[in-house]
């Protein structure tokens, strides 16, 4: 298993949050389960165009700033 750093505004951490707490799972569960979600539905063959799914392009350089 590997480990993900992420972070996230305080504003979708809260709304991640409680999507958790309602489907009654952690936070580490509720977002495994969305992350094979959006992989597995990106392996679907004939998707139409502007999937939500597609990861918007990088701004900058892709790094973050280190204080």
């Amino acid at each position: 298993m590997k480990h993900v750093n992420l972070r996230l505004p305080d504003d979708l951490h809260e709304q991640a949050v409680a999507a958790a707490a309602t489907d009654d799972r952690s936070l580490n569960s509720w977002l495994v389960s969305v992350v094979r979600r959006a992989v597995e539905s990106s392996e679907a063959p004939n998707r139409p165009g502007g999937d939500p799914a597609s990861p918007a392009p990088l701004r900058g350089n892709g790094h973050s700033p280190r204080h």
